[in-house]
């Protein structure tokens, strides 16, 4: 596990922008109905791990702040 606060951020944060393109890249407009459940999944997959980056940019910044 990673200790560090800044290496978390940068990992997680590295994370979620590869979530968001790969989710962004199942994008479909011809209106073929294959791989819906995979979809489904990544998108909620995608939400979380935004969700957990930004919650680690807030712990981050508040950590740059206020140093021990």
């Amino acid at each position: 596990m990673v200790k560090s606060i800044r290496v978390q951020f940068v990992l997680i944060l590295f994370a979620a922008i590869c979530f968001v393109m790969n989710s962004f890249s199942f994008i479909e407009f011809t209106g073929e109905e294959r791989f819906i459940p995979i979809r489904v999944l990544f998108y909620f997959i995608m939400i979380v791990s935004v969700f957990n980056a930004g919650m680690i940019t807030q712990k981050y910044i508040h950590s740059r702040k206020n140093p021990r």
